[in-house]
């Protein structure tokens, strides 16, 4: 192990380096982690922001090897007590992970590189990608290829559900919890926020003595004042709600772009459990209530966002734009960019905020058990709105007609049987076949799939 930059240190951090002065007065609270160069940590998220295909799952992994594993900046434990905590907020978690690891090595400096680092470069290219899809999205070649995307696409969120459940879910209460959370989620509409309630009600009554024997070997880290929270929350508020009111106050409440910072802000806020979970939300109101864009081309939009480096909420750059292209009033491309920009400002910015305010308190958690188990069973809940991410993607995907059934207090999407899509079950075979047997790369089964049916498509002379 280097000296500095790679000695690990237990319990929480709070970098003696930041470059805003007044946001790192609880130095003095709490255990530092040393810093590591500044040119270092730069080229490590840029490189994590470029190479951080997969989705969430793909992403912490990757995050756990190069920071955990290969640098050793962070040990396993805060690694995995960060990871919990971030699934628990609203908004996309492996942003958060990668913006609290910045800020952990470098403070707020560090956390500003680190998320931004993550997002950009699939922000650039999504943006780019936005364009070409609402100029040729309607040509048939591209809907062809498009078809196999959304395929693949299928195979990569259940590959990434399995993963996550192996690393969530390790006794029989917290598979249930899944299931229940799958099943008050699927059938009965219920609220995420109320099924995170629930879990962590029961993970805070179920503490075991594993979990006590972990608190007692790790004791918390010294409090943070409240005066410096507090300063801290205000002003990341203010960075994310100010610019966004002057949006409404120049184009007018009504305009497309006063709802697209609206409804992304008050997603980022409310939308517990990761990308995953904000997309089940998204889709629904921007497809149904919003008529922004139709299902099909929600699933084109997550298509790009999985081709792309960064979070898989990027998707959400892509139903900014399209929206503003089609509905900005003027110059479309223009509007399409400013729609865009508006998207990413509300749907990222409150990761900071978030993050800025309660990583001091990370370390606290693990020297609270029942804290620690009311996490693990937010986390469990989470799967279970993974599966139904899952469920609703292979319905849209596989069949042409997904009507919702009502029976009762249940109300759910059952498919129209004779709707069946072939083409597009056979490549999602395909797809999960070079993922599971082969062990293709993500980007490889995309491009695949995209071209089997590409071709597909030329065989039976629909392009």
């Amino acid at each position: 192990m280097r000296d500095g930059a790679t000695q690990v240190v237990s319990g929480p951090g709070w970098s003696k380096g930041s470059a805003l002065a007044g946001f790192d007065e609880a130095n003095s609270h709490a255990d530092r982690t040393p810093e590591v160069p500044l040119g270092e940590a730069v080229g490590t998220f840029g490189l994590i922001g470029l190479l951080s295909f997969g989705g969430p799952a793909g992403q912490i992994a990757m995050m756990h090897k190069v920071l955990v594993e290969k640098k050793r900046w962070l040990d396993e434990r805060t690694f995995l007590l960060a990871l919990n905590f971030c699934t628990l907020l609203p908004g996309p978690e492996a942003m958060q992970l990668a913006t609290y690891s910045g800020w952990r090595l470098l403070g707020i400096r560090g956390g500003l590189i680190a998320g931004m680092l993550f997002v950009l470069p699939g922000a650039i290219v999504i943006a780019a990608l936005s364009l070409l899809y609402a100029v040729y999205g309607a040509m048939p070649s591209v809907a062809a290829a498009f078809l196999g995307i959304k395929a693949a696409v299928l195979a990569i969120v259940i590959e990434a559900l399995l993963r996550i459940a192996r690393r969530s879910l390790q006794d029989r209460t917290e598979w249930l919890i899944a299931a229940s959370a799958f099943v008050a989620i699927y059938f009965f509409k219920a609220p995420f926020p109320l099924i995170v309630l629930v879990a962590g009600m029961i993970g805070f009554m179920r503490v075991s003595e594993a979990r006590i024997q972990e608190a007692i070997a790790h004791p918390r880290a010294a409090s943070v004042p409240l005066g410096q929270t507090l300063r801290t929350f205000a002003t990341w508020l203010a960075v994310w709600i100010v610019p966004l009111l002057a949006v409404g106050w120049v184009f007018g409440r009504d305009h497309v772009l006063a709802k697209l910072a609206l409804f992304f802000s008050m997603l980022a806020a409310v939308t517990f459990g990761g990308a995953y979970a904000v997309l089940a939300y998204m889709a629904q109101d921007a497809v149904q209530l919003y008529g922004w864009l139709s299902p099909g081309e929600m699933l084109d939009g997550l298509g790009l966002a999985e081709t792309t480096p960064g979070p898989l909420i990027l998707v959400t750059e892509f139903v900014g734009f399209i929206a503003a292209y089609r509905h900005g009033g003027g110059n479309p491309v223009l509007y399409g960019l400013l729609g865009a920009f508006v998207t990413l400002w509300a749907t990222f910015a409150p990761s900071f905020l978030w993050i800025f305010t309660g990583a001091p308190y990370i370390g606290q958690i693990a020297g609270l058990p029942r804290l620690a188990g009311a996490l693990s069973a937010v986390t469990a809940a989470v799967v279970g709105v993974i599966l139904n991410l899952s469920v609703w993607f292979a319905l849209h995907v596989i069949f042409k007609e997904v009507p919702e059934v009502t029976a009762g207090p249940l109300r759910f999407s059952a498919p129209d049987l004779a709707s069946i899509n072939w083409t597009a079950a056979a490549l999602a075979v395909m797809a999960g076949i070079a993922l599971f047997k082969l062990r293709l790369g993500m980007v490889a089964t995309l491009a695949m799939c995209a071209a089997l049916s590409l071709a597909a498509a030329f065989l039976s002379g629909s392009v």
